[in-house]
């Protein structure tokens, strides 16, 4: 059964720092790029950062680059995304999400429709 478990979310003050955990199973991640997304109430799913199947590329939203980054550790078959010097609007439900092909295209790369198997999703919430 393929399956995404996405985890690390929670609470966290404006400034702090999280790292979220995307963990495959029953298919060998390292095959297939991979992207974060996120959805704050109200608004559209938006893609966050991407990387693609060895780690050797990256793309981040603007409103991230800076602050996010996205790693890959091929013997835990597990993607991060490491969340620094967090904001209020950062607070949304964040998912993963595979790719179809090693390397994400360049553009495009953060439209949710081009992804298969998603993660259930982790809550993020950037507050006093």
């Amino acid at each position: 059964q393929l399956q995404f478990v996405e985890s690390g979310g929670g609470l966290v003050q404006p400034g702090g720092s999280l790292r979220l955990s995307c963990a495959a199973s029953g298919f060998n991640l390292n095959n297939y790029a991979v992207a974060w997304f996120r959805q704050a109430p109200g608004k559209e799913r938006e893609g966050v950062s991407c990387i693609n199947w060895n780690g050797g590329l990256t793309h981040s939203a603007d409103s991230v680059k800076g602050r996010f980054t996205i790693s890959r550790d091929h013997a835990k078959n597990t993607v991060y995304l490491h969340m620094n010097s967090l904001k209020p609007e950062d607070t949304a439900v964040y998912y993963c999400a595979r790719y179809p092909n090693f390397d994400p295209p360049v553009t495009g790369w953060g439209n949710p429709e081009a992804y298969e198997y998603w993660g259930q999703g982790t809550q993020v919430t950037v507050s006093t």
